[in-house]
């Protein structure tokens, strides 16, 4: 796969407005803020191919990117305290409706920050892809904002949290400095095979 040939295709803001799913996709999730904007453009080795806002909750819509014969879809971050009931609300429908909409998901690429305990939101969202048993792997954003104990140390404790993942699908990552990036790309390209 060539990410770096990834295009925007379209947002949509409702679960009517999503269209059929005519190709493998590799799915984004994690709470607002977490970096799946920052580790797409990594990724893809563009500077703004998603948007990226020091605001948390920016992502509103499910956007999808074409990279070759596969979409990858930044999905709306959740867990945001400062946006309105009826806003949090939609967005859990459009999460909820994406995962139930019979797409060919073939990975959740699930973000938490390595600097902290997965959030409730978070291990609800953990906990619906262990019961729906779609693919996931995931990614430890920030971790170049610890230093080389603290690094260590929250490795060790997710590792532990993880245990019934595959070491692989477990890949510490920063946007700034490109660590994971190489991982994260062969597990995608993997999950994507025939």
């Amino acid at each position: 796969m060539n990410f770096k040939t990834t295009e925007f295709e379209a947002a949509f803001g409702t679960l009517a407005q999503l269209p059929r799913s005519d190709l493998p996709e590799i799915a984004f999730a994690g709470r607002s803020n977490v970096g799946k904007s920052s580790l797409l453009n990594r990724l893809c080795s563009r500077k703004a191919l998603a948007r990226v806002s020091s605001v948390p909750g920016k992502t509103v819509t499910v956007n999808f990117y074409r990279t070759g014969n596969v979409r990858l879809v930044d999905l709306p971050g959740y867990g945001y305290a400062k946006v309105p009931k009826s806003e949090k609300k939609r967005w859990a429908q459009l999460l909820e409706g994406y995962f139930r909409s019979n797409r060919d998901i073939r990975l959740v690429v699930q973000l938490v920050d390595m600097r902290h305990e997965p959030t409730a939101d978070d291990e609800t969202m953990l906990a619906f892809l262990s019961e729906t048993g779609l693919p996931f792997a995931v990614v430890l954003t920030k971790c170049d904002k610890l230093n080389k104990t603290e690094y260590a140390e929250r490795l060790s404790a997710f590792r532990a949290r993880f245990s019934e993942l595959s070491p692989e699908l477990l890949i510490p990552f920063s946007a700034v400095r490109g660590d994971g990036a190489e991982a994260l790309s062969a597990v995608i390209e993997n999950s994507v095979k025939p």
